[in-house]
């Protein structure tokens, strides 16, 4: 590592140098290399090292709270990482942490974007673990909420530049077994961060009733996830006569489902194709079958599923090898008994 804080007695990569930079009472930052050290200074990191400082500041986080890892968080969710272990000292003492972690419980007013025309306004969400949901109200004193969401169908994924701001989360859920989007934000990066751990903190007990005798680290995997590809592609119609549409397209990896908007900011999929395993009669291949017309980007996916085909196509070649591989790596895992549910709900779909 390139950069340190000579304070903390840690060595840090150059995204959390940055963010330590801003923590002027608490960590004082150098370079490894470009900045002069004092012999203090050197005996000071000695002394500590990454493994010691991660034994004092993080000691008591709770198996739900959110850990980043390199590649894989935005730059929000770094951050309130960074001050709740350093500044805030949330996991040396307890009484520090959010009352998330214990009541089960979170009230406030978040932005959220409208489902038809575009505004972001504020309203009130109410997260009850009690209730088993997540609730938001049009009105700050209403009594019926606008949309109830159950905590066992919700994924909250950090979207900032979908959203076009820094602090944006995307809350998706099934209702009806169809994806349903909500997108909110809050001025505060702390705030927004607090929400998506107190979702993660209300699944995992969720989980834990609901799994009985299960280990932390597995029930860990289940409480929120990223999509392992979004972007857009080209899509004709089931008949493969019409011409190809630019749609938004977002592949859930754990749901083994594909998703597509028209819009990366629509409330509802135009559609969505499941993805089950080899065995069954999925693949995918590269390119589009011969006489195949309408179509302007010239990289081609087809899905075959047992019921039908499905045709996209890729502006670059390098897109078009990250879908594939994507849809590869879905397909050649064995299915659970939650997927065979889905599998037949979509093949009775209306």
């Amino acid at each position: 590592p390139e950069w340190a804080s000579y304070t903390l007695g840690v060595f840090l990569c150059l995204e959390c140098s940055s963010i330590h930079a801003n923590l002027r009472d608490t960590s004082k930052v150098k370079s490894t290399r470009a900045d002069k050290w004092n012999d203090e200074q050197v005996q000071f990191m000695a002394s500590l090292g990454n493994k010691a400082v991660k034994a004092k500041y993080e000691k008591h986080v709770p198996p739900f709270y959110y850990r980043p890892k390199p590649n894989d968080c935005h730059r929000v969710v770094r951050e309130q990482w960074i001050r709740a272990k350093y500044e805030r000292q949330e996991f040396i003492f307890i009484d520090r942490q959010e009352p998330y972690s214990a009541a089960g419980y979170r009230e406030g007013v978040l932005w959220k974007r409208g489902r038809d025309n575009g505004q972001f306004l504020q309203r009130k969400f109410i997260l009850s673990e009690k209730e088993g949901s997540l609730k938001y109200f049009t009105k700050f004193d209403g009594k019926e909420p606008k949309a109830t969401v159950k905590i066992a169908d919700i994924n909250p994924t950090f979207q900032p530049v979908k959203i076009g701001n820094p602090n944006g989360l995307q809350i998706t859920y099934l209702k009806d077994f169809s994806t349903r989007n909500i997108f909110i934000y809050h001025e505060e990066g702390k705030e927004i961060v607090d929400w998506y751990n107190a979702i993660r903190a209300a699944r995992f007990h969720y989980h834990k009733v609901a799994f009985p005798g299960s280990q932390d680290a597995d029930l860990i995997q289940k409480l929120s996830r990223n999509y392992i590809k979004e972007g857009y592609m080209e899509k004709t119609g089931p008949r493969q006569r019409e011409g190809f549409k630019k749609r938004w397209c977002t592949l859930d990896a754990a749901d083994r489902r594909l998703m597509y908007f028209k819009d990366p900011l629509d409330a509802f999929a135009k559609g969505e194709v499941f993805i089950g395993h080899s065995d069954h009669g999925y693949s995918v291949q590269e390119g589009l079958p011969g006489g195949t017309q309408g179509y302007r980007w010239q990289f081609g996916i087809t899905i075959t599923t047992p019921d039908r085909g499905f045709l996209f196509a890729c502006e670059k070649e390098a897109d078009q090898q990250e879908w594939i591989s994507a849809f590869k790596s879905i397909i050649a895992r064995s299915m659970c008994p939650q997927d065979y549910v889905m599998e037949a709900y979509f093949k009775h779909k209306p």
